[in-house]
């Protein structure tokens, strides 16, 4: 967030190495924690939603089929933005609060509920919605590929509940999901976080997308667009084979190897991302 959305004539960091060092040297480590709340808060009902939506509609749609496991991940990420849009909002005004101090001076928010809270009374529901179509714009196909390419790689790497090297494999396939799920919508994440830190100090510099995307690129030209790229990526891998594997896990537990559905299409294997 602070490499997508700082000065770009008075830059604070070089990149993300530079970025990590400084919020360390100046904030302590605690300080790459900040706006930690609002993921806590959030998260949770996120992903029960997304893989509940999603595994409804594929079931809905019949055949799980690639076109079909692209659309349920649509289906999901668009239905999910109503939770995701507010909380990376109070995450983003968290994570600018008090850049490059280690005791804050002025402290506009107690925490990310307060956050919340303070821009509802101020903006109302407009301000706590604040990115919402370009949440929805990023969210929905994001999602389609996660899904996607989660199950072209458990087919590739024949994912069987039997498998000794199962585990390893899902982790691998979970974590390939989340870096192509961000490479395919990031530069509208970039977008998505300027709108969401615009106005925090007073002053607003953009009327709307179109606008940002404008302003932006006018600027700081076509690279605008992968800023924060590289450390959107070194979390994306472990948080997302984490999550995968950890899912598919639980649900192979819970329904027994014997209960496994088989792939429709393709090799006829027991595959885990179809449960």
């Amino acid at each position: 967030v602070r490499l997508q959305v700082q000065n770009v004539e008075k830059p604070l960091y070089r990149g993300t190495f530079h970025c990590f060092q400084s919020i360390i040297k100046q904030e302590s480590a605690f300080g790459l924690y900040k706006g930690i709340g609002s993921p806590m808060m959030g998260l949770t009902f996120i992903n029960a939603l997304v893989f509940g939506v999603q595994g409804n509609t594929l079931r809905a749609l019949g055949k799980d089929t690639p076109l079909n496991q692209f659309l349920a991940g649509s289906a999901a990420g668009a239905i999910q933005c109503v939770i995701c849009c507010p909380m990376e909002l109070a995450k983003t005004r968290m994570q600018l609060q008090g850049t490059g101090e280690y005791k804050l001076k002025t402290k506009n928010y107690k925490n990310s509920l307060d956050c919340l809270i303070k821009i509802y009374q101020k903006e109302g529901l407009r301000g706590i919605n604040r990115g919402m179509v370009s949440t929805f714009i990023r969210e929905t196909p994001s999602f389609g590929f996660y899904f996607l390419t989660y199950d072209c790689m458990t087919r590739y790497l024949g994912c069987e509940a039997e498998d000794s090297y199962v585990i390893p494999k899902l982790l691998f396939s979970g974590g390939m999901s989340g870096i192509v799920s961000w490479l395919s919508t990031y530069p509208m994440d970039v977008i998505k976080s300027r709108l969401q830190a615009d106005g925090v100090g007073g002053v607003t510099q953009y009327s709307g997308i179109l606008d940002c995307v404008r302003k932006s690129y006018h600027e700081e030209g076509w690279r605008v667009f992968t800023r924060g790229l590289t450390s959107t990526l070194l979390r994306a891998f472990p948080v997302n084979a984490a999550t995968f594997a950890t899912v598919t896990v639980f649900l192979m537990y819970m329904k027994g190897e014997d209960n496994l559905p088989e792939c429709e299409p393709g090799p006829v294997i027991h595959q885990p991302s179809s449960l």
